[in-house]
Order: structure tokens, then sequence, then C-alpha cells
């Protein structure tokens, strides 16, 4: 009965087959179920989820949801340990082989290693530090979200610093929104001209190449991993990336462009755009650098300014403004929206 019970039910406690998560749901709502009820879900009794009434073997009682989460949740626990204990085993074992070989620098890279794993923030601040020792000429960079916080700017201050004593150009995007924090602004005016910086609506995700022959991207989300790429082709390609984004960028000198129109600002035209294609909130808010709840302040003013009572009336106005639409030049016709009067006075 137990071997019939693993083909049929193949599954843990924290994703039941249909059947029983009724019949443990019913046992937990009455307190026990019979043993008929159990019949056709022999995984309740094999992962004991139910188990014999001592009072009346013709019963089954449940055990309790908190024991059933507290069993499950050690052995996630358990389970993360073992994986953990198996890549610090690997790491350690492959580090005792690459000894083994000629020795290399790592220090300029290796040049025959064209991607390299960081993993950890101290090996990814070392291949850092090490790039920009080496770095003669060139350094871009990628730095998306919003306003930058202090203590980033702080931790690549004495990297930029060196950079500038030997003379590195450095160009540097942001989204538009890093134009409202004070802290790029004073490190922009202590970097003086050796810095030069644009913005855009959107960048990608993070990215710095050093006299592009080395670049450094983030591998996981909380940037705990990075990639250390010295292949050629990929190098150059993330190299074109960038100086197509910098075409498009705003100098961070110059005032973002007027969107043509009266009472809709720069950002509130973006968040317009992507709004008509279709994105929720919280991603447009990533993609744009500001927080959910700046977002949602932008959007309920760009619905009173259109004079839209929901959302989907909302994507309507949007659409008959011309917000969805690729911006207008400068100096184009100034759009009327509903209840104004056109320039013309018709």
């Amino acid at each position: 009965m137990a071997g019939h019970g693993t083909q049929e039910h193949p599954h843990g406690a924290d994703r039941l087959c249909e059947a029983g998560d009724r019949v443990y749901s019913r046992a937990v709502r009455r307190g026990r179920v019979t043993r008929v009820d159990a019949d056709q879900v022999p995984c309740l009794l094999e992962l004991a989820l139910l188990h014999p009434d001592p009072d009346d073997m013709d019963w089954l009682v449940p055990t309790s949801p908190q024991e059933v989460m507290t069993r499950l949740l050690r052995g996630v626990y358990d389970e993360v340990s073992s994986s953990q204990r198996r890549v610090g085993s690997a790491v350690a074992a492959f580090e005792w082989y690459a000894g083994l070989g000629p020795s290399t620098q790592q220090s300029g890279g290796a040049e025959g290693t064209a991607l390299r794993v960081l993993d950890g923030l101290s090996r990814i601040q070392a291949a850092m530090d090490e790039a920009t020792d080496a770095c003669t000429t060139e350094v871009l960079t990628v730095q998306p979200g919003g306003i930058r916080p202090e203590h980033e700017l702080t931790e690549g201050l004495h990297r930029a610093l060196a950079l500038r004593g030997r003379g590195v150009r450095m160009r540097d995007l942001y989204t538009h929104v890093a134009r409202h924090g004070q802290g790029l602004l004073n490190y922009l005016e202590l970097m003086g001209g050796s810095v030069e910086a644009r913005t855009l609506d959107e960048v990608i995700d993070r990215l710095i190449l050093f006299d592009r022959t080395v670049a450094f991207i983030p591998a996981n989300a909380d940037r705990t991993l990075a990639l250390e790429l010295r292949h050629p082709a990929l190098v150059e390609y993330l190299v074109t990336v960038f100086e197509r984004l910098w075409r498009l960028a705003i100098p961070l000198t110059a005032p973002l462009p007027d969107t043509g129109i009266e009472g809709i600002s720069h950002r509130e035209q973006s968040i317009a755009a992507l709004l008509a294609e279709g994105h929720q909130d919280a991603v447009i808010a990533e993609r744009l650098g500001i927080s959910v709840r700046t977002c949602r302040a932008h959007i309920a003013r760009l619905s009173e300014t259109l004079g839209a009572a929901s959302r989907t009336q909302l994507g309507v106005r949007i659409a008959q403004v011309g917000l969805d639409a690729p911006r207008q030049p400068a100096d184009a016709t100034p759009v009327t929206l509903p209840g104004q009067e056109s320039p013309t006075g018709r």
C-alpha cells in the first residue's frame, strides 16, 4: 500500500495533491476523519499528516499545521545548509586545483580568463580595485536606480580619485531622477572635469568598463555576485551599448526638454508612456528609479491634469494627447488638454 501511494502521490507535505488537500483540510476543520475517508490518499499517512486516533482506531486525527510547518522549515534549512557546505567544498577544492597550475596574475585579470565569477562583496571590491589600478585611459559606468545613496558614492570615491590622479577620463550614465541627489552633485564638483555625466529616463543594469578591456556586471539581484568579463567580443558589445545610450542621454548640466504639454512634467510623460505599454506601478517605479509611492503620486497628478476618473480612462486620455507616442521636438505645436482652449482660441 505504501509503495502504491508513493507512485500515485509523488509529492511532499508542501504541495499536497488535490485529494490530499481536501481530506487534510476536512480533518483540520473537524478534528478527525474516518479511515475510509483516507483510503484514497495514502500520502497523508506516509507524510505523517494523519495518524490513528488512540481512542478509536477507526478514526484518524491530523497533525497540527504548526507542527507540519516546523517540520518543513527544518527540512528546508537542512537542505540550504547542505548546499552551502557543498558550495564551500567545491570552491575550496577547485581553488586548490587551480593552485597546482602555472602561476598566473589575477590582478590585471588573468588575461586568459574570459569570464570570472566574483562571489561576495570583498572579492568584488578586490577585483574592482585591481582593475582601477590597471586602468590608464577610460572608465565607462551605468548607474541604475534613483538618487545615489551617500554611502555608495563614498565607497567608490577612493577609486575615482586615483583614476583622476592618472588623468583617466570617466563617463557616467544615470537616470534623470539622480539629478535631484545633492550627493551626486557634490561628487561631480569634487571630480571636476575628469567626470562627465548624462541622464536618461531608463538605463540598463549596473555596468563598469575599464579601458574597453574588462567589464563588471551584477550576477544576482542583491549584487553579492558579479561577473568579470574579459572576452573581447563581449566587452566590445557592452561598449557599443554604452555608446548608443550615451548619444541618447542628456548632459547633467543641461535642463530636461519641455514636454510641450502644459501641466505635465518630463517624468510624468515617461510614466504615461510606460502606463500605455501596460506596465504595473512597481515595474514603472523600478525602471525610472523612483519609489512606488512617488510613482503613484505622479499617476494621480496625471489623472487630474488629463481629467481622467479611472485607470481605464487615463489610458484613453494618454493616447488622445499623444503621450503614448514618441516625444515631439521642443518647437512642436503645444498639445491642448481636455477642457483647455487651444492657443488660437478655437
